[in-house]
Order: C-alpha cells, then sequence, then structure tokens
C-alpha cells in the first residue's frame, strides 16, 4: 500500500468517524478514488494527492450538480474548468458538498440535505452558501475545497470554522461549468487550513497578479457596528497584532461600503439570481427551500428602470471605494457581524442572514479581491477577519496575511490531530500543520476520562515507545494564548522526537493515568480510534 493510497484510506475513515452526513451531496466510492489515486503515476504534479471537495454547484463530471436542489440534478458531461485544473495538478476529488440551495444564503441552513452543522460547535450554523466545503476542510476530511463566493459564500463559512477563505478578484478563476447565482459577479473560492495552502492551490489554478510592496498601510472601519459580544475586543486584538508586525493602521470611512451593501439584495441586482433559476423555481415551488423561493421569486417583478438607477448608484459608490483603497494597501474587517445557533436562524432566517453580510456583500459588486483568515477565538468558537483589496492584489492580501512575526512549534498527539475534534483551537489560532512524526521510544500513551476524549503522553524511563504526533507551529502571541487556555492534567513541556529534537508538546500529569486504559501497543490516538 503506498502513502497516496494509504491517505485516501485515512479519509474515508475520518468521514466516518466524524458521522456528519450534512456535509455530503454525493460523496464518491472510495474503491472509485482508489483506484484514480493508482493511476496518478506522476508524482511531480503540484497537488499531487491533496484531496479535494467541491461545492454542489460546480460540476464535477460522474457526479450530479444539484445546486442543493434535487428535482434540480443534471449529469454534466465535463468537469468545470476549475475543477478540470486541480485534476491535471493532480488532486483527487472525494465528493460535492452541501450548500444553501442555489447558494442562496449565508447560514448553511437552506438544504433539503440538512442543515451543515458547525465544525466546532454544532449548536451553532456553519455559515454558507458554501458550508459543506468549509466544514470539510475545517474537520480535516479534505485538504482543499472549493467553493463559491457572491455576497459572503466563501468568507463568512471560513470565519464560522476557523479556515481560510481565499476570495479572489473576479474573473481570475474561471465560473463556466457552475450553477450561477448572480453570474456577473460569482466567483470561484478556495477553503483550506492555512494561507499558505490555500494561495498555493490558487497560483496552481490560476495566474494571479504579482505584487510587491514595503511596508503596508491598513485601513480599519472608523465605526464597526454591531457585533456580537466579544468581537470588537476580538477585532481590536487582529488590528494589534497586524500594528505589532509593522503594519500602519488608520482609520477609514466604509460608508461607501456598507451603501453598496445594501444594494445586493435591497436593490435590484437580486434579479440576477431570478434569471439564472427563477423560472425553475416558480415551475417546482414544492422542491425547493421556501426562504430560498421567497428571495429568488420575488425578484422577478423589479422594474428594469430600478436596476440602471442601481448600476448608476454602484458606479458612483465604486470609485469612491477605489478611492479609499488607493490610500491604503488593504481593509482589515470582521468577516461577519455574529455567528447565530441553528435555533436562531430557524426562528429568523432572512434578518439573521441579512446581518451576516454587513462586511462581505459589496466586494463582488466592486470587483474586488478578499482574503478571509482565523483571528482567534471568542467564547470557545473561531473568529475571523477579512482583508479586502483592490482589484488584483490577491498576492499582496496573502503577504498582509503573513505578517505574523515568529512562530513556535508545538507537538500534539490527540484531540488537536488533524480532523480532531479540538483542531480549531490550533487553526483558529493562525497555526499550520508542519508534518507527521512520531516521538522517541520514551513515552506511554493513555486514553483519559475527559470530554471531548483525550490522550495522555507520559514521559517513562523504561518500557517507552514511539507514539505517532503531528508537529504544527503557530504565531508568538497565538501560541501564548493557546498554552494558557491548557486545562490539567494536561501541559506543555519539551517532547523528544524521534530523530533526537526536542520540541514543545503536550506532556500529562504521570498522576492523572492511574486507571486510565495504557492504549501505547496502539501506537498512536488515532489508531486507538479506529
Amino acid at each position: 500500500m503506498n502513502a497516496l493510497t494509504e491517505r485516501v484510506r485515512a479519509a474515508y475513515r475520518r468521514i466516518a468517524q466524524v458521522d456528519r452526513p450534512e456535509i455530503w451531496i454525493d460523496l464518491r466510492p472510495e474503491a472509485d478514488v482508489l483506484a484514480e489515486a493508482a493511476a496518478l503515476a506522476e508524482r511531480g504534479l503540484p497537488l499531487y494527492g491533496k484531496l479535494v471537495a467541491v461545492k454542489g454547484n460546480i460540476d464535477v463530471a460522474g457526479l450530479p450538480t444539484t445546486a442543493g436542489c434535487p428535482a434540480y440534478a443534471y449529469k454534466p458531461d465535463a468537469d468545470a474548468p476549475v475543477v478540470a485544473r486541480l485534476r491535471a495538478a493532480g488532486a483527487l476529488v472525494l465528493g460535492t458538498t452541501n450548500l444553501d440551495q442555489f447558494a442562496t444564503g449565508l447560514v448553511g441552513t437552506r438544504s433539503p440535505y440538512g442543515a451543515v452543522r458547525n465544525a466546532v460547535d454544532p449548536a451553532y450554523v456553519s455559515g454558507g452558501s458554501s458550508s459543506g466545503s468549509a466544514v470539510a476542510v475545517a474537520l480535516g476530511l479534505v485538504d482543499l475545497a472549493l467553493g463559491t463566493d457572491t455576497a459572503g459564500s466563501g468568507r463568512v463559512p471560513a470565519a464560522f470554522n476557523g479556515i481560510v477563505g481565499l476570495k479572489p478578484t473576479p474573473g481570475l478563476l474561471p465560473t463556466e461549468g457552475v450553477v450561477p447565482a448572480c453570474r456577473s459577479i460569482d466567483c470561484v473560492t478556495l477553503f483550506a487550513r492555512t494561507v499558505e495552502e490555500a494561495t498555493f492551490a490558487l497560483t496552481c489554478l490560476a495566474e494571479p497578479a504579482q505584487v510587491h510592496t514595503g511596508r503596508f498601510r491598513i485601513g480599519v472601519p472608523d465605526e464597526l457596528g454591531p457585533l456580537a459580544d466579544g468581537w470588537a475586543e476580538a477585532f481590536s486584538s487582529a488590528v494589534a497584532d497586524y500594528a505589532a508586525a509593522g503594519a500602519e493602521v488608520t482609520t477609514v470611512d466604509m460608508s461607501t461600503f456598507l451603501e453598496a451593501a445594501q444594494l445586493l439584495y435591497g436593490g435590484a441586482f437580486v434579479a440576477e439570481r431570478y434569471t439564472a433559476v427563477g423560472e425553475f423555481l416558480e415551475r417546482h415551488p414544492d422542491d425547493c427551500d421556501p426562504v430560498v423561493h421567497g428571495i429568488i421569486t420575488a425578484a422577478r417583478d423589479i422594474r428594469a428602470h430600478q436596476l440602471f438607477a442601481d448600476q448608476e448608484t454602484l458606479t458612483r459608490l465604486r470609485t469612491q471605494a477605489l478611492a479609499v483603497l488607493a490610500g491604503v494597501d488593504a481593509l482589515l474587517v470582521p468577516t461577519t457581524t455574529e455567528h447565530p445557533t441553528l435555533a436562531e436562524v430557524a426562528a429568523d432566517p432572512v434578518a439573521v442572514n441579512a446581518r451576516l453580510g454587513r462586511f462581505t456583500n459589496s466586494t463582488n459588486l466592486f470587483g474586488l479581491s478578499a482574503l478571509a483568515v482565523p483571528a482567534g477565538t471568542v467564547a470557545g468558537r473561531p473568529f475571523g477577519v477579512m482583508l479586502v483589496g483592490a482589484p488584483h492584489d490577491d498576492l499582496k492580501l496573502v503577504a498582509l496575511a503573513g505578517l505574523r512575526g515568529e512562530r513556535v512549534p508545538i507537538v500534539v498527539v490527540g484531540a488537536h490531530l488533524r480532523g480532531q475534534p479540538l483542531n480549531h483551537e490550533l487553526t483558529s489560532r493562525g497555526g499550520r500543520f508542519v508534518s507527521e512524526v512520531t516521538t522517541a521510544e520514551s513515552y506511554r500513551l493513555y486514553a483519559l476520562d475527559t470530554v471531548p476524549p483525550k490522550p495522555g503522553l507520559v514521559r517513562v524511563k523504561s518500557g517507552g515507545v514511539p507514539i505517532a504526533a503531528e508537529v504544527w507551529d503557530l504565531p508568538a502571541r497565538g501560541f501564548g494564548e493557546f498554552v494558557s487556555k491548557i486545562p490539567a492534567p494536561l501541559a506543555i513541556g519539551k517532547v523528544e522526537l524521534a530523530d533526537g529534537s526536542r520540541v514543545s508538546g503536550f506532556l500529562c500529569e504521570p498522576a492523572a493515568t492511574e486507571g486510565a486504559e495504557d492504549i501505547s501497543a496502539k501506537g498512536g490516538w488515532l489508531a486507538h480510534l479506529s
């Protein structure tokens, strides 16, 4: 069994383990993906063996394209160009993912395939419309995922699940083979656990403009408006991080962006959604989500003169927005405004959804680039910020996101591994995966009686065995915050690896292992779980 075959098998084991069927619309049979992996003879391909999920409104040959509506489904003759490019670069597509029906929503609940629950706290929404794709990445089921973004669908779910959402300049990635929402401003977006992974994938699929710049100047809103409890403080902390890393921070007037945001659904531009799928919804009302049906069919009666008036308004606002951006390298804003529960969305689906797009709705109307990145946690759930730049400033935003200073490595052996329930505590603080490793033959591993289940790694004088582990690294600030929240009996100490190096990592107080199951013979936590 080669390494790629084992990666595929491990992915399907993780999918079964997390038991989140609402993530997927169509999951390819494991045997089919294994056969495709065996045929990937060219190991030099840039995305060789990367496992990918594709949003269910993007064509994948051999699978139905549903856009979240079974009655709408059709079998495409070929991959969408962006999917074809992924496969040509060596990636393996595992399946298509759930979404707010017809990509209409920022919540991830408007689907007959089920509401997609948040990767960190299942009582909360995943965000949408690219819900399944974001959660598949956040839970470590795939390395990368494709989404789409019209009003924030590739950024809001990234923020809610503690991952990266890279929304390129409109047109940079082709949208052929994508069921349109608003065809003139739709974008294909990339989800990954780190900025580096998302950026590398983008450069494999397109040729973003190369941007070279010196010191960065970041604009932050002079007024944030209402935010969830603790979010303003979390945003201030993110701003302080960028300033500490050398960026110049200035306040800007965001009123132009906020006014344009209201146009996307409050004006005539929503009529483009009716052009895309409105007639289908009229013919199949019983097959459609009632909220989606109401939003799109209501656009049927918008008068033509309102569209031209809104276009004139948008032209004026875009000129003003570009003038704001001309004075800074990027805007830094909270990605969204609050994180609702499933129950809160069910109680007031339209109003809650509308509030989430305050900072994201205007981006594609203006033709801008954007990058959503994790920025810590609030009340135990991920908090994210968004960098917004001028058209074709995609790589400038990447460079800005990299202003993090020193990074600190850490060894994890249990619930913080990829795909495990506490992995978000690393990713939401800017953590990135470095490598799989094993410890020196000096340790025993025990299954502790905790919620969620965790192992305890104990160094012993004799009778030790090597234990499978992962090395991650964190920004210095994120490392300090992470370590400060580790509960007893776990602690951070120096873990000796098989190569003789000593890296900070999780250790357990020996007294806490009394009566705990010794699982050392299994060689690691994932082997114990499987």
